[in-house]
């Protein structure tokens, strides 16, 4: 009697295990695999009480070796439908730069830092629900910034 309460238990811990498992791959599931020189890679947001008061920030950038100049890469991030799902999902097709002021550094020295993509698409709706899925360029970094909104509203003037 006691072998068997304990072979049900570790079942149904093996079973629950699994099944939470299989939610997390099922969100990724329906979404392609990367094509070749691509990388597919995926946010979870934890959930908000109004989540219509937060926006995500897509912050996609390399790690280059840069000089005293402020240094950008461009692209757009472009939004897809995942065909039969009309799940969301963007794609970072081409990354450009990277481009820089053209200040002159009192020394040669450079340093490592990260250099950020700029264009447009970047700001995303939040949706706790659903991963946001970015398919990004080999050794493109995506990072989030998440962004909520004040609860004080200011009135315009009128003039």
């Amino acid at each position: 009697m006691r072998i068997s309460i304990l072979t049900t238990l570790a079942l149904s811990l093996t079973a629950l295990g699994s099944q939470a498992f299989a939610a997390n791959l099922k969100d990724v599931a329906p979404y392609p695999e990367a094509e070749a020189g691509f990388t597919r890679q995926v946010i979870h947001l934890p959930a908000q009480t109004d989540e219509n008061n937060y926006q995500v920030e897509i912050v996609a950038g390399k790690q280059l070796d840069v000089d005293c100049n402020r240094q950008r890469l461009g692209g757009t991030l472009d939004e897809k439908t995942l065909q039969g799902w009309g799940y969301s999902y963007y794609r970072l097709e081409a990354v450009k730069g990277p481009m820089s002021t053209l200040m002159a550094c009192p020394d040669s020295k450079k340093t490592m830092a990260f250099v950020p993509v700029v264009g447009e698409g970047f700001m995303l709706r939040y949706n706790s629900k659903l991963p946001i899925v970015v398919y990004a360029p080999k050794g493109v970094e995506v990072n989030y910034r998440v962004w909520s909104a004040g609860e004080q509203l200011s009135k315009a003037k009128e003039e």
